[in-house]
């Protein structure tokens, strides 16, 4: 019997992305890899450097891009180079039009796709932007009024003069009887005269303009930030581009929103209004409890009110808003929603593709993964934060996740592919199965090396050593993300994120919810710990709203948040200190539906200001009624009410399982389709894991795919109660994919265990290096060592400079047993190595573990090997400024290092470049 799966994903513009998950079988052999497309392709943002751009060099790139495997490209014009001010072509200018006409057109010949961001620079913004629809800000100055006192002066004070002239709203007197009241018609010439003795305080409200302008806008896109808040705002701004392009746009995929980056706007012309019209109650007269930072209930109650309506104000008027917008269009959004201040969740969902960001570099403990503090950022990506990306998509019903990638992985010039890998993968851990490399900079062929350069990038240009070894790292990720959008995420439980302990910040105003803040937000909360907890202890969880949880529906059992999402077997709620009477009402519902709730604790109290007391109550009547405050486990309805101080005792009472693949060190994300699953499973520690690992599944079988060359072969498995039991081998650093099925299909052999080699044999050979070509700055010459050596540091400047490609050649002998497999192993490679063995190619090393399977390529008595190494660009970029090669010059911030302090890479250390220690050949039995 055969088994046979279709993992052909469509590239239409259908909500639905993947696979019918109801439908268990289809047409495809199980021994293929999904069929390619361009979602499954790498993406990257492409800058257009003061939109510089023709049709000749257009053309070039797009053909280059294709050739390498890169599956689109997000256009992103930014500021210039200097000294090409004659090729910049003004934003939205009809020639800019035909630009991208031309560049779409291209594109789609090549089958790639094209993603356009809606302004320039970043946040969106531009001449379009009149002063009255720019960002907002709210200003309070509050003047204390001495005994006596007769006349009062109000006037805006300013930081400094360049401010912008706020506009005066609202005067607010307090009255030695505690009475609050508006006071402005007592205002002339802006003086208060004959000031009531009994007034003891004045709260002047001004709105105001934050004057932030775009930020690295291109030419013609220069202008202020949009007030994101405000309806007729948005309205002006998305219209001007319908008038722009005249209502017809070129063939992209979708419109693209970076992370909110408004810095300032807390407020807009009607946000009174709304404010009162959804809270209650008007803000103006809690104005002392908004500018508190007392920390006492009432402060904290006006601020999470205030800090809702921001929330709700930005998802409708400007992430909705623009959403629906795009999609009359015929277009998608794709929207960083971190940095906002709002509801993370319901932010990324409220687009057709949420899009998260990793920004600087984690630490994995993998032998010999290179790791030098001077070139990184002090920060360490958490995945747990990419995961309210993820959750939002599979909660919508949306498959595709991205992320913007790499984002200061390193400091320029030095990340390497075996660097880039394991914070790839812990993306892919996370739910991202849709990466965007950042990024890209156009750079026309006439530009000499280094090309034009973006100074936070990653600067994958063709002018990057590494270009023409690129095509194995994206092929890795082909396949990885084949897998990944390919039916449902398989994750069995919801964690309720309390956005409102969040909002609860009795520090401040606005509360911004950005990545680089999480030891703050986030780390201190148990719905981090116990969300941490859980996945630790093997199980799959997603994060789920307040709005969410009230839209949700229970399906035989389980909880489906959206009908096109996955159905999960729990709900979690963490302690949390505020919840709302609604959510609570939902969450009883959906447990009389038939849903299985579990409480960590009773929530402490419900947030607002508003109705307090009655709401207390609502919820304290509620939770009696539950009877949990005498139980810990009550029937309610079809479904079971569970409080609980820990979750797993909790989940296996009712048996939910985790999966015991954890148990093993290995880190795991699960997906399904029909009775099959997916799982892609990492090694990100330090020793290697080659044992029986435990799958939950009724599968009888399992088949191993190795995304890094394509192989696919059956596991050695067996069944275990609730459990696959498979053999797996895993060096550190190495990746996976493992499908389990009822039955292998027959055309899939066996698959190959490199675990426990009979015999390790060192190749002893005299090297041959010659330089290629293409790199530079000049060639050195050939090198011969006795044993396996570096390039650099040999004696030889020019070779200590060269970046670029070098061919080791050398001839070993070996005595083959055809009963045998063989792997090539490398001690250490700077930094990627193709390798021919006796004329044929064998395959391309590029990141840890540094192994090739060589086993159709070797041969008895004498072999001849060929290896192209390429290095880093560090090398020749170190050359140009120790020589005083002029190479940066761009307006704006023109180029910067890692710390964000003027770029020199004149006193690093030559990187070493090609291989070094030694390379063995390792025998296996068959």
């Amino acid at each position: 019997m055969s088994l046979s799966i279709t993992l052909i994903l469509a590239c239409d513009t259908s909500d639905q992305y993947g696979l019918d998950p109801n439908v268990e079988s289809y047409n495809i052999p199980a021994s293929q890899w999904p069929e390619v497309s361009k979602e499954h392709k790498p993406w990257a943002r492409w800058w257009w450097m003061g939109s510089a751009v023709d049709e000749q060099n257009t053309d070039f790139l797009l053909e280059e891009y294709a050739r390498v495997g890169i599956g689109g490209l997000e256009i992103a014009p930014i500021y210039g180079a200097k000294g090409y001010e004659d090729r910049y072509l003004d934003f939205l200018s009809k020639p800019w039009i035909a630009a991208l006409n031309h560049t779409v057109s291209q594109a789609h010949r090549l089958d790639m796709g094209i993603d356009l961001t809606l302004g320039t620079g970043w946040p969106f913004g531009g001449p379009q932007v009149k002063m009255e629809h720019a960002a907002s800000k709210m200003i309070i100055q509050e003047y204390i009024i001495e005994k006596g006192q007769k006349t009062l002066e109000i006037k805006q004070k300013k930081r400094n003069e360049n401010d912008p002239d706020g506009i005066l709203v609202h005067l607010i007197g307090i009255f030695r009887n505690g009475e609050r009241r508006e006071i402005y018609e007592l205002l002339e010439d802006f003086k208060l005269s004959n000031i009531p003795a009994d007034l003891l305080q004045v709260q002047a409200l001004y709105i105001s303009k934050t004057g932030q302008k775009v930020k690295r806008a291109a030419p013609g896109g220069e202008g202020f930030i949009l007030d994101h808040f405000s309806r007729t705002a948005v309205n002006n701004y998305i219209e001007s581009f319908d008038k722009a392009f005249d209502l017809n746009y070129p063939d992209i995929r979708a419109f693209y929103n970076d992370s909110f980056e408004v810095y300032g706007a807390d407020f807009s012309a009607d946000f009174l209004d709304e404010f009162e019209e959804r809270r209650g109650y008007d803000l103006k007269f809690t104005l002392p409890e908004l500018i508190s930072d007392n920390g006492d209930d009432a402060s904290i109650r006006v601020k999470s009110d205030y800090r809702e309506t921001l929330s709700e104000l930005l998802i409708e008027n400007f992430t909705e808003n623009w959403s629906e917008w795009a999609k009359s269009k015929g277009k998608k959004t794709k929207n960083q929603a971190h940095g906002s201040p709002g509801n993370l969740l319901d932010i990324y969902g409220a687009v057709d593709i949420p899009e998260c960001e990793t920004f600087g570099s984690s630490f994995f403990p993998i032998a010999g993964l290179r790791r030098d503090s001077a070139d990184i950022r002090n920060v360490d990506p958490d995945p747990i934060m990419l995961k309210f990306a993820s959750s939002a998509a599979h909660l919508t019903g949306k498959n595709l996740v991205s992320c913007e990638t790499f984002t200061w992985l390193g400091e320029h010039f030095k990340s390497s592919f075996s660097q880039m890998k394991p914070e790839l993968d812990q993306t892919f851990l996370a739910g991202v199965n849709h990466v965007f490399y950042h990024g890209i900079t156009y750079s026309p062929q006439d530009v000499p090396f280094p090309g034009w350069v973006f100074y936070a990038s990653l600067n994958l240009t063709q002018h990057n050593s590494l270009w023409d070894h690129l095509p194995a790292f994206n092929e890795y990720i082909t396949r990885t993300q084949s897998v990944l959008q390919a039916g449902q995420a398989d994750n069995e439980l919801l964690v309720y994120w309390p956005i409102y302990d969040v909002w609860a910040n009795p520090k401040g105003t606005m509360e911004l919810i950005t990545v680089h803040h999480v030891n703050e937000w986030l780390h201190p909360t148990e719905f981090y710990k116990q969300s941490k907890k859980l996945m630790e202890s093997g199980y799959s969880v997603d994060f789920i709203s307040d709005k969410m949880i009230g839209s949700a529906e229970v399906e035989k059992g389980h909880i489906k948040p959206h009908p096109n999402a996955n159905s999960t077997k729990a709900l979690l709620i963490p302690k949390v200190d505020f919840m709302p009477v609604a959510t609570f009402e939902s969450i009883l519902e959906l447990a009389h539906n038939g849903a299985k709730i579990i409480f960590q604790a009773k929530p402490n109290d419900i947030p607002g200001n508003h109705e307090i007391e009655k709401n207390r109550e609502i919820f304290s009547n509620l939770w009696k009624k539950t009877g949990l405050d005498k139980k810990a486990q009550v029937n309610w309805g079809k479904g079971k009410l569970i409080l609980s101080e820990s979750f797993a005792p909790a989940l296996a009472a009712e048996e939910i399982l985790p999966e015991r693949i954890s148990r093993s060190g290995l880190k795991f994300i699960k997906r399904k389709i029909g009775k099959d699953k997916y799982y892609f499973i990492v090694n990100h520690n330090s020793k290697k894991v080659s044992q029986a690992v435990d799958f939950l599944t009724n599968a009888k079988s399992a088949v191993i795919m190795n995304p890094m060359d394509g192989k696919i072969g059956v596991g050695k498995s067996k069944t275990k109660g609730n459990y696959l039991s498979v053999h797996l081998h895993m060096e550190p650093g190495e990746s996976l994919i493992v499908r389990t099925v009822d039955q292998a299909s027959e055309e899939i052999p066996l698959w190959t265990y490199f675990d426990s080699p009979s015999t390790i044999t060192e190749v002893i050979a005299d090297w041959k290096i010659t330089f290629g070509s293409d790199g530079g700055p000049n060639i050195p010459k050939d090198q011969k060592h006795k044993k396996l050596s570096t390039w650099t540091n040999q004696g030889d400047a020019e070779a200590d400079d060269y970046s670029g490609k070098a061919t080791y050649t050398s001839t070993f002998d070996f005595d083959l047993d055809q009963s045998k497999a063989y792997t090539l192993n490398f001690s250490q490679i700077h930094e990627s190595a193709k390798v021919w063995l006796n004329g044929q190619y064998a395959g391309q090393v590029w990141s840890l573990p540094y192994v090739l399977d060589i086993t159709k390529f070797l041969k008895h008595g004498q072999n001849e090997i060929k290896i192209e190494v390429v290095n880093l660009m560090a090398n020749r970029i170190r050359h140009l400024d120790q020589n005083n090669i002029s190479w940066r010059n761009y307006h704006e911030i023109n180029f910067v290092n890692i710390d964000y302090k003027p770029f020199d890479a004149s006193d690093w250390q030559t990187m070493p470049s090609g291989l070094s220690g030694k390379l063995m050949i390792s025998e296996y039995l068959k």
